[in-house]
């Protein structure tokens, strides 16, 4: 009996070190469960995902193509129409990303924020399942920009390793902004405030960002907003990525690295906020 003393402690032992993994994968199956709610609205109402396309086709085949031809601004040896796809397709994320938190007054009035303050789902999961949700529009977002880009005969670089570089900077982008979003529908609680508060910041956002134009031709001033705008670096990956024999300005290591710790804060400030929503 003696030599079987020890393992219930080294058991429980087991049981101690096993603990942190098991709360990882409690906690990502609740948000795959939030996002997979999510996403059923997507398939009920896929009309979204058409309108949607509308606006990076005018992009791509009026203002593209006005400038590729004028040559007004300075790409080096890169055509224009090329340097301009990635940026197009991160505002397109960026677009749908930031209006998202909309839902979530929608779901306030509707009362679906209650059941899941109610639910034994951790907050930060609820907020971490709708930002995958609306990574999942910005992939749909992206076949369509790569079919336009295949059309305007952009030199994509359609490698496995590079296609899966940019689901990861869609989706992250997208989970980005859509978490910001939400955070601005925690604190105005209104419709009306958030889609004026929405239009004021995607306009900044985009133009003081190098999706249209290269940050070496900014004023000084607004090459440090730039620089301190995510845009500037999911824009960064995607041309990277996206484009043939492109180098990244700041280092794929940087651009993911920004990305992923921006998200990652605000999926925590996000988190403490949405009970303030039902309020």
């Amino acid at each position: 009996m003696k030599r079987d003393e020890p393992a219930a402690p080294r058991a429980a032992y087991t049981r101690s070190w096993q603990r942190p993994f098991a709360a990882i994968a409690t906690f990502a199956n609740r948000a795959a469960v939030i996002a997979e709610l999510e996403a059923r609205k997507l398939r009920h109402d896929p009309t979204e995902l058409f309108t949607r396309a509308i606006q990076p086709a005018l992009w791509l085949l009026v203002f593209g193509q006005v400038f590729t031809h004028t040559r007004a601004i300075p790409t080096g040896d890169l055509p224009y129409i090329d340097f301009m796809a990635p940026g197009i397709l991160a505002q397109s994320v960026l677009f749908i990303a930031i209006f998202y938190g909309i839902t979530v007054i929608w779901e306030r009035d509707l009362g679906i924020v209650h059941k899941f303050l109610v639910a034994p789902v951790p907050r930060a999961a609820i907020v971490t399942g709708k930002a995958l949700s609306a990574g999942v529009r910005g992939l749909s977002q992206a076949v369509i920009v790569y079919l336009l880009a295949a059309i305007l005969r952009v030199k994509l670089d359609l490698s496995v390793p590079s296609m899966l570089g940019v689901v990861g900077a869609v989706v992250l982008g997208a989970a980005l902004f859509s978490t910001f979003s939400l955070i601005v529908a925690c604190i105005v609680k209104t419709r009306e405030r958030f889609m004026g508060i929405g239009q004021v910041l995607t306009m900044p956002l985009f133009f003081a960002s190098n999706a249209i134009y290269p940050i070496s031709i900014m004023p000084p001033w607004l090459r440090a907003v730039a620089l301190g705008n995510p845009l500037t670096y999911e824009v960064d990956a995607l041309r990277t990525l996206m484009l043939y024999g492109q180098k990244s300005t700041y280092g794929l290591g940087v651009d993911f690295g920004v990305l992923a710790g921006v998200t990652a804060l605000l999926i925590f400030v996000a988190g403490r906020l949405y009970p303030r929503v039902a309020t």
